[in-house]
Order: C-alpha cells, then sequence, then structure tokens
C-alpha cells in the first residue's frame, strides 16, 4: 500500500486502513450471500445483524444501557439542526445554545425558526479563539434543552470537560470527535454526528438518544422527522445508507479492537501533541489559532508568517503525501485533522516537515 497518503483533510476523512481492507474482501460476496452489502435488502437478517450489532457496539463503547437508542439517519448533522427543536422546542419553554463556532452558529439559527431561543453563552468574539468557561454560561428562565458542539473543526477548540445543568437535557453535535476520548454519555440526553468525521464515510448520521426523549416526539411531526417512529423501527422505517452503516460497524470493531476509548483518548493524545509541540517550540514561525486550554486533539489549525508561505507549506506537504492541511477561509493558515483513524505516522511525518520546513524558511 505505498500509494496510501496521509489524510489529513476534515472530512471526509481517513479511514482505518484494516477496514478498508475488510471492505474489499467482501465487497462482491458479504457472507456467502453471492451479493454486496450494498446489493442485500435492509429487511434481510443479514443487514438486520449489522444494524443491530453497531447499535450495541455504540452503548457498549459510551458505557450506556437499556435506556438509551442509537439511531441510523440520513441528511447529516445539518438535518438535526432541524429535527431537534422540531420534537423538542415546545411554545413554553426556550432553547439554549451554546456557540463556539460556525457549526453551533448555523444550529442555533435553524432552532430559530421553530420558537424562542436563547444564546446560553458564545466565544464569537475574538474568532472562537476557546471554549467558554463554565461560569460564563447563563441559561433562560424555562429551557427545552442545552445545545453544544463539543468539537469545532473550523477553529481547532474542543470542549475539554463538559458542563452538566441537572434536569436540563443536554445536546451535543459530536460529529467530529465522538469516540475519541473517554467522557460520560450519560451526561447527555442526545447526542448526534455525521459518521464521515470519525466514524465511517457519508451518508449515515448517528443519533443516541435517552428513551425519555423519544417519548417526546410530537405525533404532529411527518414520519421521517419524529425519533420515535426512527426508534420504534429500529432505523429501517425506510431503506437506509445500509453500506454506510456496514461501514461504521466495522469502524466500531476495529475500535473496540484498539482498546476502547481509553485507549484510543490517549493514542490521540500522542498525535497531537506531536503537532502541538512542533508550533510551540517554533519560536512564532507556526502560531496556532485556539488558546491552550481550548485546544482540540481533532483539528490543529495553525498559520505560517505570510499567506506565501503558507502555500508553500500546502504545496510540499502535499508532494511529500501530505494531504488537506489548507485551514477553513475563516482561519486561514493550516488545519492538521487528526481523528482515530490517522496513524501516529503520520502526525510524526507532519511534525518533522514542520520543523524542517521552519529551518528553510525561519
Amino acid at each position: 500500500m505505498t500509494n496510501r497518503v496521509y489524510n489529513f483533510n476534515a472530512g471526509p476523512s481517513t479511514l482505518p486502513l484494516e477496514v478498508l481492507q475488510q471492505a474489499q474482501e467482501e465487497l462482491l460476496n458479504y457472507q456467502g450471500t453471492g451479493m454486496s452489502v450494498m446489493e442485500i435488502s435492509h429487511r434481510a437478517k443479514e443487514y438486520e445483524a449489522i444494524n443491530a450489532e453497531a447499535e450495541a457496539s455504540l452503548k457498549e463503547l459510551l458505557n450506556l444501557g437499556d435506556d438509551y437508542r442509537v439511531l441510523f439517519l440520513q441528511g447529516g448533522a445539518s438535518t438535526q439542526f432541524t429535527m431537534i427543536p422540531m420534537n423538542f422546542l415546545t411554545p413554553e419553554k426556550t432553547a439554549d445554545y451554546i456557540l463556539t463556532g460556525a457549526w453551533s452558529e448555523k444550529a442555533q439559527k435553524e432552532a430559530v425558526k421553530f420558537g424562542q431561543v436563547h444564546v446560553a453563552a458564545s466565544t464569537q468574539e475574538g474568532n472562537y479563539v476557546r471554549i467558554p468557561e463554565f461560569n460564563e454560561i447563563k441559561l433562560s428562565e424555562a429551557p427545552a434543552y442545552v445545545h453544544l458542539t463539543s468539537n469545532n473543526t473550523i477553529f481547532g477548540t474542543q470542549w475539554q470537560e463538559f458542563p452538566g445543568f441537572g434536569d436540563v437535557p443536554l445536546i451535543a453535535d459530536m460529529s467530529s470527535d465522538i469516540l475519541s476520548h473517554p467522557f460520560d454519555a450519560s451526561k447527555f440526553s442526545l447526542i448526534y454526528a455525521g459518521a464521515q468525521k470519525n466514524l465511517g464515510p457519508s451518508g449515515v448520521t448517528v443519533v443516541i438518544i435517552r428513551q425519555s426523549m423519544i417519548d417526546q416526539a410530537p405525533k404532529s411531526l411527518p414520519s421521517m422527522l419524529r425519533y420515535d417512529i426512527h426508534a420504534k423501527n429500529n432505523s429501517l422505517y425506510n431503506t437506509p445508507p445500509t453500506f454506510s452503516v456496514y461501514m461504521v460497524n466495522l469502524v466500531l470493531r476495529w475500535l473496540k479492537a484498539q482498546g476502547g476509548l481509553t485507549a484510543i483518548g490517549q493514542h490521540n493524545e500522542a498525535k497531537a501533541a506531536l503537532i502541538y509541540d512542533a508550533i510551540d517550540q517554533s519560536s512564532g514561525f507556526y502560531t496556532g489559532h485556539a488558546e491552550k486550554n481550548s485546544r482540540s486533539r481533532m483539528n490543529i489549525t495553525f498559520r505560517l508568517p505570510s499567506e506565501e508561505l503558507e502555500k508553500a507549506f500546502n504545496a510540499e506537504a502535499t508532494k511529500q503525501g501530505m494531504i488537506g492541511l489548507k485551514g477553513h477561509r475563516s482561519v486561514g493558515g493550516m488545519r492538521a485533522s487528526t481523528y482515530n483513524a490517522m496513524p501516529l505516522a503520520g502526525c510524526q511525518a507532519l511534525a518533522d516537515f514542520m520543523k524542517d520546513f521552519q529551518r528553510r524558511n525561519g
């Protein structure tokens, strides 16, 4: 596999090589069926087994019990921005949003279409260089729920610890760091994530939801926008993205084989440290966007002294097999996305390149 590159794209992003190889082996004939998973009916016992295993594995990794369900839906996190207020924002209550970047802004703007919305905290001033302190969060008088985005791909910030609000449901968009480190998932009433960054390929959205939230779904909503309908039908109310769910299941198997969230969390810390050390030891040649106590382990954002050097950096890195390093236009510079499947060797290669580039251009 000498032609494989180190893929630092923010998403769709790198997948474990072992998972890709297994999918390749099973592509034409899945478990003796004579068909690809893409050809098997979603009502067939072979696919239902994939679906059930994926739900069980997610709950096992997050240490969640029977009071939670895992749904495999479509439409990405962007559809969840709409489904959440449609299902849970009632006229007598207010939806509270904590703004830490572009995706939380988009979620909040969708919620405004369905009822009262309150910004409980925001770090927009200063271009989202940090996560708010707990004491900065000011809830409304009657919150229906509190929504946060756990990791911000564009700005390279991440919640290091999660707040709790008692009986007020906590909801999180974890699209870019789900299953990347251990945390208390029982704090959350609903977690959602597009798979294409840390769980699998694009096409499926994972929703982990407490049963008490499912029971709140209004019967007046269209069926495809009701969590209770999807839960009752085990994510099979309509034809699901079967191959994407199959790939997620393989990634979950791989993650368990690595040692679960504790082991992958330590691995991710070590990977990120290689790149952050190259930034911190560069005497200002590289400048991180995020404040140190808010730094993301998944998306590392930094600038060089000039845009000309940034263009040269990206071009040279690409030639050396490190792709997807150009930063988002909101921040500029570089962004290295180091999701679970990025090997340590990829981060070491980038750190070594950063030091060499500085020696030649500093």
